[in-house]
């Protein structure tokens, strides 16, 4: 089984990619594939600054919510739970857009005629008033929209982490003499992350994983040109240079983000290790 199992995959090799290397390598190695590989950029990009935003937007809004204003709390309230019950797709797609054309809005303002603006019967109303986004631009929309949606998520994780800090530890700092700003970022925010980690962990995952709907944003993907690469490709001269090989290219898709996960539960990981040392940890 095991022999014949070799012998069909050294076949589908060599009538994949030619009878040498030279040719596997000079497969791999075109314009499409490099452009391929190049795109990988783009989702360690927004995977990495969507994190840093959405930590950023975790511990504004769990400081909202654990706020002793109303408001504040409100406003935390409905961030969290408004933003977690819409879909992660319909977010990604309404703030950029709503994002666009606010800034269009206000150049139209500004470049526009009266009677333009009153007449206008298309989108922007004048020809001066378009705003030209390019990939950079875009990405960047993209990593503010991750984070806002998956900050969401992080604020409920790291309000309950520090909401399981026993309180009797910050009770007893503060039978020290410890100030109140003191026990809080000495000891509940030292203590919160032991238990926010493992949510936080789980967060990561998420927005790992919808770094794949970058594509929506027009950005030239992974998922775009593995799409585009193994799509049936035929020259009129030539005839069929492969069939439809999609299938393949979203095999190497899926092993890449096992990978990034594998990477990033060892991370964590080590983050566990690292902020527990030092505490006495329930068994139990």
């Amino acid at each position: 089984m095991l022999d014949a199992l070799i012998v069909w995959a050294t076949e589908w090799v060599t009538g994949t990619f030619g009878d040498t290397w030279g040719d596997r390598l000079a497969y791999l190695t075109n314009g499409k594939h490099l452009a391929w590989y190049a795109s990988v950029r783009f989702t360690l990009i927004a995977a990495f600054a969507g994190a840093a935003v959405a930590v950023l937007c975790g511990l504004l809004g769990a400081a909202a919510l654990r706020s002793r204003i109303a408001p504040l709390r409100w406003v935390g309230k409905v961030y969290t739970t408004i933003v977690r019950g819409v879909p992660d797709v319909l977010f990604f797609l309404f703030f950029p857009l709503a994002f666009e054309q606010s800034v269009e809005w206000f150049m139209a303002q500004r470049s526009c005629d009266a009677a333009t603006l009153a007449n206008a019967t298309s989108w922007p109303p004048c020809a001066a008033a378009q705003w030209y986004l390019g990939t950079g631009e875009y990405l960047a929309l993209a990593c503010v929209s991750l984070g806002i949606v998956y900050g969401a998520f992080a604020a409920n994780v790291i309000n309950g982490a520090m909401t399981a800090v026993p309180r009797g530890q910050l009770e007893a700092a503060k039978a020290y003499g410890f100030s109140s700003r003191q026990v809080f970022w000495r000891f509940q925010v030292r203590q919160m992350w032991i238990y926010a980690l493992p949510g936080l962990s789980n967060v990561w995952m998420l927005l790992l994983k919808a770094t794949s709907l970058l594509s929506l944003l027009q950005i030239q993907d992974m998922v775009v040109w593995a799409n585009r690469i193994g799509a049936p490709n035929y020259i009129a001269r030539v005839g069929a240079v492969h069939g439809d090989w999609r299938w393949r290219y979203y095999i190497a898709l899926f092993v890449f983000y096992i990978l990034l996960t594998m990477i990033s539960e060892y991370i964590f990981r080590r983050l566990r290790e690292r902020a527990s040392r030092g505490m006495a940890l329930s068994s139990t």
